[in-house]
């Protein structure tokens, strides 16, 4: 028996942004191949371009209403404070994780987050779009259904909810300032407490409409073996978010 240490460390969680636009002329709010409107106004007061040669300015005074309102089929934002432009954000924090030593007696855990909004669009995915971590030339075995964290096997996974196993760790999403305005869900494999998942492709968060902020917690399990290469484990995890329409 030869006496070894294993260690592994989360990289920075690198995130693309990819923004689809509607086929749609983009100076109108609405369009068809014969007619287009720009901008809709109901009620008193207000302007729709409250501009002098060299200020412009929004106005509410006389506003009747305000937010979205949708269908199956159709959406509209009400307001005179309402933009025109489709718009996707995304924002991660707790970018750089070290794990320490990874042994085969214990189950390491991290965690990383990001936010989500879009806005004009009917959604939004976001989907992995990195390998498992490797060393070398080595690619750590990732779990491929969600399934519990097991001592002494090797298993890479990560979900986006709050766990108790292997510890308390992880999230719920959360949405700002709230569930009516913001939609923001978790990919069905990565919604379940305390199992794990990770394939390269899979959507892990989305949202049906117009969404405000939905801020995820992404939960990360490692597990290692005996004949796990024992070395410098990196994981660069690379996310992309796209508007949907």
């Amino acid at each position: 028996m030869r006496a070894w240490k294993q260690t592994g460390k989360l990289a920075s969680l690198g995130l693309l942004l990819f923004l689809g636009l509607p086929a749609m002329a983009m100076a109108a709010q609405s369009a068809s191949s014969n007619y287009q409107v720009n901008e809709v106004f109901f009620g008193s007061g207000g302007e729709l371009n409250a501009c002098s040669t060299s200020y412009c300015s929004k106005q509410s005074i006389g506003e009747t209403t305000v937010g979205n309102t949708s269908s199956a089929n159709y959406q509209a934002q009400a307001g005179f404070n309402t933009n025109r432009e489709p718009y996707l954000e995304f924002t991660v924090s707790n970018t750089n994780v070290d794990l320490g030593t990874l042994t085969a007696t214990t189950t390491k855990t991290a965690t990383s987050s990001f936010s989500v909004k879009s806005y004009l669009a009917h959604g939004y995915v976001v989907s992995n779009a990195s390998d498992a971590p490797t060393n070398g030339s080595y690619i750590m075995q990732t779990l491929t259904i969600p399934t519990a964290p097991q001592v002494g096997t090797e298993q890479f996974g990560i979900n986006l909810v709050a766990n108790t196993n292997p510890i308390t760790f992880g999230a719920n999403p959360s949405h700002t300032p709230d569930s009516t305005f913001s939609f923001g869900q978790v990919g069905l494999d990565y919604s379940n407490p305390d199992m794990y998942k990770y394939l390269n492709g899979d959507v892990v968060a989305f949202s049906t409409q117009s969404s405000s902020y939905t801020n995820y917690t992404i939960s990360y399990i490692f597990n290692v073996s005996n004949v796990t290469p024992g070395g410098s484990y990196l994981f660069h995890h690379v996310l992309v978010a796209t508007s949907t329409f």
